[in-house]
C-alpha cells in the first residue's frame, strides 16, 4: 500500500486523485504528460485549487471517464455519478502551433486507464522525438546535440535491445 500524494496536484494521476492505494509507474508516465503539456500552454494544463477542483479540470479537457475507466484507477472506488463531457481534443486544448506529433503524444500519456499509458521507453519511441534521432539536428548555437541514447550497462540489461535501438 502507498500514500496517494506522491506528487504536486497539477501532475497527480486521476487513480491518486480516486484513492487507489497501489499504483504503478505509470503515474509518473501521466506527470511527465503534465509536464510536456504545460511546456506548450505556458501554465499548468490542470491547475485543481484541491483533489475535487483538480479531478473536474482533468474531466473538462479528458471528458468523464467511463465505469470501466474508473474501477481501472480504483476497483474500490465507490459508484459515483459525474457531469457527463465530451473529451476536448489537445488541438483545441494547446495552442494552434502545437506539434501535431506532441498532442498525439500528450494524448497516450494522459490516459485515464493506466495500463493504456505506454511506458517511459515506449513513449521515446513516439515520432515527437525523431528530430532527436536525426544526425542532422544542431543545437541553436550550431553544434551537435550531447549524446543522448548512450545506454548503461544497467538499460541495457533490463531493455530489449530492438527497443533501445527503436529508440536511437
Amino acid at each position: 500500500s502507498y500514500a496517494a500524494v506522491v506528487v504536486t496536484r497539477y501532475y497527480r494521476a486521476p487513480e491518486l486523485i480516486f484513492g487507489a492505494q497501489l499504483y504503478t509507474v505509470a503515474v509518473d508516465t501521466w506527470s511527465a504528460g503534465c509536464v510536456m503539456g504545460e511546456l506548450f500552454l505556458g501554465k499548468p494544463v490542470f491547475p485543481g485549487r484541491n483533489s475535487v477542483d483538480q479531478l473536474v479540470q482533468i474531466i473538462k479537457v479528458l471528458g468523464t471517464p467511463s465505469e470501466s475507466e474508473i474501477a481501472a484507477m480504483n476497483s474500490e472506488y465507490p459508484a459515483h455519478s459525474f457531469p457527463i463531457l465530451q473529451k476536448t481534443p489537445w488541438a483545441l486544448t494547446l495552442p494552434a502551433a502545437t506539434p501535431r506529433e506532441a498532442c498525439e503524444l500528450i494524448d497516450a500519456l494522459l490516459q485515464f486507464v493506466p495500463s493504456q499509458r505506454p511506458s517511459c521507453m515506449s513513449a521515446l519511441q513516439h515520432a515527437f522525438f525523431d528530430e532527436l534521432r536525426d544526425p542532422a539536428t544542431r543545437l541553436p548555437d550550431g553544434g551537435p546535440l550531447p549524446p543522448l541514447f548512450d545506454w548503461t550497462d544497467a538499460e541495457r540489461a533490463a531493455h530489449p535491445g530492438f527497443l533501445l535501438e527503436s529508440i536511437a
